[in-house]
């Protein structure tokens, strides 16, 4: 009964989407399979999305999910900048992350975390505040990676995708829900075919 209703409820939001939001998830599931190929393509397509989610975000007056939204446009357009670069201060090709970036890395997530708490509990009426905090702060560190072009990037947007199946299942956000287990999977094979490039010695970089 379960599984028919979501199906239902999938083909109600299906119909229902608007060519904007089909546009935005599109261009999302793009940037994904471009970072999987390790191809810099993945930001311009990336922030296509991020553009186009925005103004549904803002039609929606989902305006917390809008910051975010402009958190991962800044990260990307960094990361856009920082791929190209070919010079020693750059990310020009797949490495892994040094004991400072991890660090930096937990600080981003558990820092946020404690962050994006505060900011639900204090200004907004959320009921999954800790869940919703973590979803979003593990993703924030995974972006951060991704944007030095480290492996474990993979590892810490599947953590965050992990956590947000369920929860958006709990929503009844049932399309969304769907896309974010394509990302899960996505991000699995990026992070074994990411390790396969690292361990070529001679791997060629990827750019526009």
């Amino acid at each position: 009964m379960l599984l028919f209703i979501d199906l239902k409820l999938l083909a109600e939001q299906i119909k229902a989407t608007s060519l904007l939001e089909w546009i935005s998830v599109s261009f999302g599931v793009a940037s994904v399979l471009f970072a999987r190929k390790n191809n810099v393509l993945l930001y311009p397509t990336g922030i296509i999305g991020i553009l186009t989610s925005g103004f549904l975000l803002i039609d929606a007056k989902l305006y917390a999910e809008t910051l975010l939204s402009a958190y991962y446009l800044v990260m990307s357009i960094y990361g856009w900048a920082i791929w190209n670069n070919q010079s020693t201060s750059g990310a020009s090709k797949i490495s892994r992350s040094s004991a400072k970036e991890q660090k930096i890395t937990w600080a981003i997530a558990i820092l946020g975390w404690g962050f994006l708490y505060f900011m639900l509990t204090t200004f907004t009426d959320s009921d999954v505040p800790i869940v919703d905090a973590f979803v979003s702060s593990t993703a924030w560190a995974g972006m951060w990676l991704l944007a030095k072009r480290k492996l474990e990037n993979w590892i810490w947007l599947n953590v965050s995708n992990l956590i947000a199946i369920p929860l958006l299942f709990h929503k009844e956000l049932i399309l969304i829900s769907f896309l974010t287990i394509f990302l899960f999977i996505v991000a699995i094979f990026g992070y074994f075919d990411w390790k396969k490039e690292l361990d070529q010695p001679n791997a060629k970089l990827k750019t526009v």
